[in-house]
């Protein structure tokens, strides 16, 4: 309204009356609730349209998420509980402003926050935002595991497990049939054997990997483990091994190029008709069971060990993508003891079902020896312990990979499961076995790994 000039006065009277000056007092307070009101309405409502985004879980594995109040602004916050985390193996440390725990479930997990703002009257309804966690599914959970046949002739267990001595020292082996063989019930096709033979003092561990396209590659690799060692207690005569036990004590004292080519000769002699041994043995029971040797392909590694007073003797042989590791006793140097037989594509594998190999030029590179004052471990493995550990075959090479793959072993893993190498443990071979059972995205292959310590 305009005040004319003449009406002045009167407007002057009428603002002091203190009846209107109560009046707009009560209109400014008003105002400034319905202002409060609209501020508290407009934040609450920003707290719940805001986006709050948690890293997704994964059943049976450790989750960990922190719900950072900094971060997202909510230090005007008075009051905070989570709801819905029942049953779901998770809970919430307002403390620490931590969601943790192990998931149970999986899914779309709608996790329900009841808050108070700062501002809002202690017996107020509680303000309700919803979240939502996504927890996949176990991914082991969705392999099948299917009993192999056991009526098939050539049926063997689809896991083994066993520790033992070997020479003064201790072995642990494991060998399990891979998610990928489980999942449709065919067979393990890994397989194991070693022998000690006290009264001359060696021992031999051999190692072999059956090929996943070869229908009867169980039976190769077993057939080509066994034959080693039965090859080994037909064999190994007390006058070559006198013999030998006398050039490796002068070549001890001095190494000369006699000494050197007399072990080489003897490495490749006898280690050398071990393999065709195998070999022939693998032919016998395909030529038996009228099918095609190829039908056997397998790879094969094996050590034969003697522990001297001076050291250990360590004769190696190998044929296929299988390891030898030789770690040396402080840990900082590793002997690949076997070149490996791979390929940039599928094929590239050779077996000792294939007679080419004995006619190869390279054939006597196959073998190896070293003689070592001590050592740490002596391991051999297939590729299915090889491909997820070390990926890519130089890293075979690198000592830092296999510290690594120790403290892996040793419990430095997603699940915590560790091996412990003592001598008196007689729960070593179960612990690996365990260890074994391990995931890796995209590697299913049966896992053999064996370990002298």
């Amino acid at each position: 309204m305009d005040i004319s000039s003449g009406k002045t006065a009167l407007f002057d009277e009428f603002i002091a009356n203190e009846e209107n000056i109560l009046a707009v007092k009560i209109i400014q307070e008003n105002q400034k609730i319905i202002m409060q009101n609209w501020i508290l309405k407009n934040r609450i409502d920003d707290v719940l349209t805001q986006t709050v985004t948690i890293p997704n879980g994964t059943v049976n594995k450790k989750y960990q998420a922190k719900i950072d109040f900094d971060v997202l602004g909510w230090n005007d916050i008075i009051y905070f509980e989570m709801k819905g985390l029942e049953k779901s193996g998770l809970e919430f440390d307002l403390e620490d402003e931590l969601l943790y725990g192990v998931p149970e479930i999986s899914g779309d997990l709608k996790i329900k926050i009841l808050f108070r703002i700062d501002g809002e009257a202690e017996d107020s309804v509680l303000n309700e935002k919803i979240i939502t966690l996504i927890i996949n599914p176990d991914p082991k959970s969705l392999w099948k595991n299917l009993e192999s046949n056991k009526n098939d002739p050539f049926w063997k267990s689809d896991g083994a497990a066993v520790s033992d001595q070997f020479l003064d020292r201790n072995i642990v082996i494991a060998s399990k049939r891979g998610r990928s063989h489980a999942n449709t019930g065919s067979y393990r096709e890994d397989d194991f054997a070693f022998k000690n033979f006290s009264e001359i003092g060696w021992s031999v561990i051999a190692v072999s990997d059956g090929a996943g396209s070869a229908s009867l590659s169980r039976k190769g690799s077993e057939l080509a483990c066994n034959s080693v060692i039965d090859y080994f207690e037909q064999n190994l005569n007390t006058s070559i091994l006198n013999e030998f036990d006398q050039v490796l004590a002068e070549h001890h004292a001095k190494a000369t190029d006699e000494t050197s080519k007399k072990i080489s000769h003897f490495v490749y002699e006898n280690l050398s008709k071990a393999a065709y041994f195998a070999h022939q043995k693998i032919e016998e029971t395909a030529l038996k069971n009228e099918s095609d040797l190829k039908n056997f392909h397998a790879t094969l590694i094996f050590a034969l060990i003697k522990k001297y007073d001076f050291g250990y003797a360590v004769l190696t042989f190998g044929v296929g993508d299988c390891p030898i590791g030789l770690l040396n006793k402080d840990l900082t140097e590793i002997k690949l003891m076997n070149w490996l037989d791979v390929g940039d594509f599928g094929g590239g594998t050779r077996f000792i079902t294939m007679p080419e190999i004995f006619q190869n030029d390279k054939f006597s590179s196959r073998f190896g020896f070293k003689l070592v004052d001590d050592f740490s471990y002596l391991v051999l493995m297939t590729d299915g312990i090889y491909d997820p550990k070390f990926v890519v075959e130089a890293s075979l090479e690198k000592i830092e990979k296999w510290n690594e793959f120790l403290q892996d072993l040793q419990g430095n893993n997603e699940d915590g499961i560790k091996v412990e190498f003592d001598k008196n443990n007689p729960e070593i071979a179960q612990q690996l076995a365990d260890w074994m059972d391990f995931w890796s995205p995209g590697n299913h292959d049966d896992r053999t790994l064996a370990i002298i310590y």
